[in-house]
């Protein structure tokens, strides 16, 4: 096997962390020796040992001379572990193969550093693309601190989210709100304003796959939204966060009534409209150590975060129905001819069931 032979393979490793370590990043690590696997593991958990340690944890025999790979560069710092580096010089690797350099600064380059100054043979950059992709929410979050963002809309092929009263039940497919849940589960939090909550009554949560259940964020400026809906009221893990405007901080029999129900209020500044200002709300939730969002509605929602460019990709499961008077996925946002049209790039598209799914990035 090659070097990008097991680069991918660490690659592979690494996704088994998904939902699991954030705000840490998704590592996996292969040992090689004599063209043997002799040791393999990934990030399991976070707070828990880091790849590099669990792969050398695996091996049943000396390490003396033996390859990593690892698709992110070792860490050289103290941080809820020790230093992986540390541990790759005493157990005298000779060789250690990385995918791409670790974007935080506290990181960045001093691991690769360190290792050479050891005397090991380091090899960086293979499958770079494929690897930056793979923690492009860490990446994001540990160089402008705030969430990696992205909207999520399913609508009808000219372009509503919902018919005339609001209604949107079911606009996809069952195998596309699937995938929907299993997008849900790789993300640290999903958001939805207030008129969503009153419009659908969503839950958020991971139910028709497997996997974990995000943070739930609702952004309600005027801390006025009912506390009957499912998202309040299945609340069992104490994982919503309710974003208001500091206008609201006065409300305290509302927030006393909201912590009884296991929601934690944030507060932040408003915009100019006395609306929830979006640059502050991320950078606030970014304190709670939410580094990937999943925006789902509503409209109102997906306009600012256009308007303000708050977004990193967009999402959307076209269904083959033609509404006419609806919702539309975005409202007016300053864009009014086609000159100054906001362009996005392709990135996937592919069928689910009678569904089209395109994924769009800035």
């Amino acid at each position: 096997m090659t070097d990008e032979s097991y680069i991918k393979l660490s690659i592979e490793l690494a996704k088994k962390g998904m939902g699991k370590v954030s705000p840490n990043p998704l590592v996996g690590c292969v040992i090689i020796k004599d063209e043997r696997i002799i040791g393999a593991g990934y990030h399991e958990k976070f707070g828990g040992n880091h790849a590099e340690v669990n792969a050398i944890n695996s091996a049943r025999e000396s390490l003396d001379g033996a390859t990593l790979y690892i698709n992110l560069e070792p860490c050289s710092h103290h941080g809820k572990t020790p230093p992986c580096v540390d541990k790759i010089i005493k157990n005298k690797f000779k060789r250690v193969v990385i995918g791409t350099l670790d974007m935080n600064p506290l990181v960045s380059g001093a691991g690769v550093k360190k290792l050479k100054s050891a005397g090991i043979d380091v090899k960086v950059g293979l499958l770079e693309k494929e690897c930056v992709e793979l923690n492009k929410f860490f990446f994001k979050y540990i160089t402008k601190k705030i969430p990696y963002v992205t909207l999520k809309a399913a609508q009808t092929i000219d372009g509503k989210i919902a018919d005339t009263t609001g209604n949107s039940k079911w606009i996809s497919s069952a195998a596309s709100r699937r995938r929907v849940h299993s997008l849900r589960s790789k993300y640290d939090a999903v958001l939805v304003g207030a008129g969503t909550v009153k419009a659908d009554d969503p839950r958020l949560t991971v139910r028709l796959t497997e996997g974990r259940n995000p943070k739930r964020v609702i952004l309600d400026s005027n801390l006025d939204l009912a506390t009957d809906y499912k998202i309040f009221t299945n609340n069992n893990d104490t994982n919503l966060i309710v974003v208001t405007s500091k206008k609201s901080i006065n409300k305290k029999r509302r927030v006393n009534k909201l912590n009884t129900l296991g929601a934690k209020v944030l507060f932040v500044k408003e915009n100019e409209n006395g609306l929830i200002n979006l640059k502050a709300a991320l950078v606030e939730l970014a304190k709670h150590q939410i580094a990937s969002i999943l925006v789902e509605g509503g409209s109102e929602i997906y306009t600012s975060f256009l308007r303000e460019n708050l977004f990193d990709d967009i999402v959307l499961f076209i269904s083959p129905k033609i509404l006419g008077p609806g919702l539309p996925f975005v409202i007016d946002f300053g864009k009014s001819t086609i000159k100054n049209a906001l362009k996005v790039k392709i990135v996937n598209v592919e069928t689910i069931d009678e569904d089209l799914y395109v994924e769009l990035s800035k």
